[in-house]
């Protein structure tokens, strides 16, 4: 497997629900999870890699495409697992994890906390799901045009997340303080064309979901 050059996106698709997938970009590396394997093949991808322990997916695997079999008990998820390899062999700049959602409510939310995971060490995640699209980073800036019928909501991860300003929203914050036990940043809407999120310190994501 030839991953010297391989410093852009890695793309995981993940055993959630289905959800339209992007474009594959040039350089992009994909990582199909277990069930992401007939995503994958649903969405007309071919992916890099596969890693599973394929207690989701029964079907035939390709034969052209590496597969890293994991055994059934372990600690991580396949997803899990897969960003782990990402991280160590492929250091890319960003992530993008497709179909999270939906399902089982703890895969999805392990999901997160495995974007969590790799938003904690610099790289920023993106969630794909039917009907959300959710990112995940350490600190920074975000800028969100506004979309119809989509409630915009910001969350902390880490126990605390400080400096928070949101501009352009019709609840707007002004280096508050949000932590992962209050839900103070849910369901806000557009007051403006753009919403501008700047967090100064820890791990928090924005949500976009349809109403």
């Amino acid at each position: 497997m030839d991953i010297a050059a391989v410093h852009g996106r890695c793309v995981l698709i993940s055993g959630g629900d289905f959800a339209a997938l992007p474009p594959r970009a040039p350089g992009d590396f994909v990582i199909a999870c277990d069930r992401g394997v007939q995503w994958a093949a649903q969405a007309g991808i071919k992916p890099d890699l596969i890693v599973g322990d394929f207690d989701s997916y029964t079907g035939v695997l390709p034969t052209d495409v590496p597969v890293i079999r994991l055994r059934p008990e372990k600690d991580d998820t396949d997803t899990m697992s897969a960003i782990r390899w990402a991280l160590q062999e492929l250091q890319p700049s960003a992530l993008l994890i497709g179909c999270a959602m939906g399902g089982r409510f703890d895969h999805a939310f392990a999901n997160i906390q495995a974007a969590a995971f790799a938003a904690a060490r610099g790289v920023p995640v993106t969630l794909l799901g039917a009907n959300e699209t959710i990112w995940v980073q350490r600190g920074g800036y975000m800028r969100l045009p506004q979309r119809e019928g989509v409630s915009l909501s910001v969350f902390a991860l880490s126990n605390e997340c400080t400096g928070v300003t949101i501009r352009g929203a019709k609840y707007a914050l002004d280096q508050a303080v949000l932590t992962n036990a209050f839900p103070l940043g849910v369901s806000n809407e557009w007051a403006a064309d753009t919403a501008e999120i700047w967090v100064a310190q820890g791990l928090w994501m924005a949500v976009e979901c349809r109403k």
